[in-house]
């Protein structure tokens, strides 16, 4: 079983975040300079208000047709998302992401800092077959006891 967290297993790059008020454009522009699959909303604080992912701009606006240049990435974010701190070990979070049908996690800590996004590419196949054995077993338990 790895034993990896998600903070040893995160890209330290500085993580992309935008104004509730950027426009779904701008966001997605901002994503594609980085590189990067998810942005997160912060107020002027740097406090999280939620995320948005290339799932989001696929679904909540180009299969909705609204115009990118007009739509506020506050009204297509996920608003409160999923989050886990430094010390989750990945196979937890895949289980958390596998679970609510998520593909990014915001890592945060104790004081509610920002310290990156763990995504289900950061996991190596032994931690993702890890987290489905653990679901499995979860589901199994689950039976017995029902």
């Amino acid at each position: 079983m790895y034993e990896r967290t998600v903070f040893e297993s995160i890209s330290h790059n500085r993580v992309v975040s935008v104004a509730p008020h950027a426009s779904v454009l701008e966001t997605a522009w901002a994503m594609t300079a980085a590189n990067c699959g998810s942005v997160l909303i912060t107020d002027p604080g740097g406090a999280m208000l939620g995320i948005l992912t290339e799932h989001d701009l696929l679904t909540r606006v180009l299969a909705k047709s609204l115009n990118p240049q007009t739509t506020h990435v506050s009204d297509v974010m996920t608003h409160h998302p999923h989050c886990v701190g430094p010390e989750v070990k990945v196979a937890e979070a895949v289980l958390i992401m596998m679970e609510h049908g998520i593909g990014n996690l915001p890592v945060v800590s104790h004081a509610s800092k920002i310290l990156g996004i763990f995504s289900a590419r950061d996991a190596l196949p032994g931690e993702i077959v890890d987290a489905v054995s653990i679901a499995e077993f979860t589901d199994q338990v689950t039976d017995v006891l029902a």
